[in-house]
């Protein structure tokens, strides 16, 4: 019986060890070289479904170590450490390098002074089942959005989808943008909308889109708001936009904060008169 006790109470101990052992260690998924020439594979299968040029795909690991690299035919030089750059940033800040660009843009420029820092759109965090196991970086393909779309391509592949990062704005940012009027989203993600930050103290000229929906929501300020009729002396200013001087006909409505307004593409809208500094969201959807 003894005997019996003593081989329980050692089991017992053993396994309080096991335990005390356990909760000190932490499991780690880890991102293997077969792993990382997998997402550059679903990098490229994606560039060469849409036509995309050549760039440069890095993979680094959850230290921001380099895994995998494959420059693409007609790439410049400098794309790989470019690539790598943003790669290591995706995992160091575990967020897409495009949240640092815009940051940067809306006036955080001491962020550029930090170390081993690349903020250009581009970088992407690899997730699986939750964990950052390592990131990639674009470089090189016809754009920055198209860079951060081969990116996304690459990192969705162990999800089985192409979920796409959520874009999240703080308000420091927000007010930045509302300061100066600025794109808060520019559907880099390959989706078709975009998101203005939009400010006006003045009137402006006619705007037709022949492409974009807006979907104006005021939040503050006032303005007389024409929206129909013909465009006068209407001029291309780029593909699919025209502006003219004034509206022939048209309705008239004085907006407000807390109004919302959706002119259909192909409309002529003009802020006729605006009264002080008006601060409004448009989303632009094509």
């Amino acid at each position: 019986m003894r005997a019996i006790i003593k081989l329980m109470a050692t089991g017992l101990i053993l396994a309080a060890t096991a335990a005390a052992v356990s909760a000190q260690i932490v499991e780690k998924k880890s991102l293997t070289l077969e792993g990382a020439r997998q997402v550059i594979a679903a990098a490229k299968e994606y560039a060469r479904k849409h036509n995309a040029p050549g760039g440069v795909v890095a993979v680094v690991d959850e230290g921001g170590n380099l895994v995998a690299l494959e420059r693409l035919d007609g790439t410049f030089s400098a794309g790989a450490n470019i690539s790598i750059g943003k790669a290591k940033t995706a995992v160091m800040f575990k967020r897409p390098t495009k949240f640092f660009e815009d940051l940067i843009k809306n006036g955080r420029t001491a962020m550029v002074a930090l170390p081993d820092f690349t903020p250009l759109q581009g970088g992407v965090p690899i997730m699986v089942d939750g964990q950052v196991v390592g990131g990639v970086g674009v470089s090189g393909a016809s754009s920055a959005a198209q860079d951060e779309e081969l990116a996304i391509a690459g990192a969705s592949v162990f999800s089985g989808s192409n979920a796409l990062p959520v874009s999240f704005f703080d308000a420091q940012t927000v007010n930045a943008a509302f300061a100066k009027g600025a794109v808060l989203e520019d559907a880099s993600n390959g989706e078709n909308y975009m998101v203005h930050a939009s400010r006006r103290e003045k009137p402006g000229m006619v705007e037709v889109h022949e492409l974009d929906t807006d979907i104006i929501y005021v939040l503050d300020g006032t303005a007389v708001f024409v929206t129909g009729g013909r465009s006068v002396d209407s001029k291309q200013t780029a593909p699919n936009e025209f502006r003219g001087v004034s509206i022939d006909g048209g309705e008239t409505r004085n907006i407000k904060k807390g109004d919302v307004l959706i002119v259909p593409k192909g409309t002529p809208h003009w802020f006729k008169e605006v009264n002080g500094p008006m601060t409004y969201y448009v989303v632009k959807v094509r």
